[in-house]
């Protein structure tokens, strides 16, 4: 009980059979972490490390349901979205992260576009609507490198590319963006850019 009052964090995002990614990922990271982990699922995924064969989007009616269940029955200390797939689910997330208490909440956003296989996770018309609603609501926004390239417009290949693009995005939400560089061919280098600067 004193660690759910003391650390409680949430997690919305897609589930992955495979438990490599997703709410799977997030809920042992956070355990590993010592802390309690509460989950709202936005989507049913069918998938290995061959690929994905399904995606069943949760009833946005839903998502609101195992939201507020969470929010007003957890004392939340933190939350972080994942995969939020269709713009009936962002609004959702964005209408009861707008509002107090809520709002006081620290927000993490990682903009899911398609799973380490390539398919897509979220819906066209969704991608625009996330960065309206839920960018201006978050403390802190960490794309990877396509999803970067997807938010930029632009073609990224080495680190002077993401220190670019990291910059671009800061400025264009005016929230701090912590760019993960995974993907370099060389090594990997997160970069992190706030008001205070570039790390």
């Amino acid at each position: 009980m004193k660690m759910i009052e003391n650390c409680a964090a949430l997690t919305i995002a897609g589930s992955d059979s495979g438990g490599g990614a997703g709410i799977q990922a997030d809920l042992k990271t956070f355990s590993a972490l010592g802390v309690f982990a509460t989950s709202v699922i936005t989507a049913v995924t069918a998938q290995n490390l061959s690929g994905v064969t399904a995606i069943q989007s949760i009833d946005p009616e839903v998502v609101q349901k195992q939201l507020l269940a969470v929010l007003e029955g957890f004392p939340i200390k933190a939350i972080k979205t994942g995969m939020l797939f269709s713009v009936e689910i962002i609004e959702v997330i964005g209408d009861n992260f707008a509002k107090s208490p809520y709002r006081e909440i620290p927000l993490v956003i990682d903009p899911v576009f398609a799973s380490t296989s390539g398919s897509r996770l979220i819906k066209d018309n969704a991608i625009e609507r996330l960065k309206e609603k839920l960018f201006p609501l978050a403390d802190l926004i960490t794309p990877n490198m396509p999803e970067a390239e997807i938010l930029t417009g632009e073609t990224l290949n080495q680190r002077g590319d993401l220190e670019q693009a990291v910059q671009k995005l800061f400025q264009r939400f005016g929230v701090p963006v912590l760019l993960k560089g995974g993907h370099l061919q060389d090594r990997a280098v997160d970069i992190l850019v706030d008001a205070e600067g570039m790390e």
